[in-house]
């Protein structure tokens, strides 16, 4: 079995919003309405991970990553880029207007880099800039 993103059209007709996604075979997916799309679990920032237990963190593989992310309800496919033999990627919703999608990992980057001193940042979009985690 595989993994399914259904979309819907949002913009246009290169841009789609992820509606559902699902695990199933295609045979399956073959009897269905609608817009499904391929998408891989083990794929994030355009990379294959090897699939790990939840506590053991996730471990580059060399496998092909497939529309460089796993969808996720909300998530936007984006047809204007083609990575591989796969038209089409998967990226998150913009977490604050001055991000920027970096579109060779399909992450979204904060304008000035997470600060690399071992403490706890949150973003602040007012200033943008990362500031001191007080929880």
């Amino acid at each position: 079995m595989t993994y399914f993103a259904k979309v819907q059209p949002s913009q246009g007709n290169t841009i789609f919003v992820v509606t559902e996604v699902i695990r199933a075979d295609q045979e399956f997916i073959d009897t269905q309405t609608g817009q499904w799309i391929l998408t891989d679990y083990n794929t994030y920032g355009n990379v294959h991970y090897a699939p790990s237990p939840p506590a053991e963190p996730m471990t580059p593989d060399g496998g092909t990553p497939v529309r460089a992310n796993y969808a996720g309800i909300g998530y936007t496919y984006d047809t204007n880029y083609t990575i591989g033999a796969y038209v089409g990627v998967f990226y998150a919703p913009q977490p604050y207007p001055s991000w920027i999608l970096n579109t060779s990992t399909f992450l979204w980057e904060a304008p000035v880099p997470y600060p690399t001193d071992g403490e706890a940042y949150v973003w602040n979009e007012a200033i943008q800039s990362w500031v001191l985690f007080a929880g």
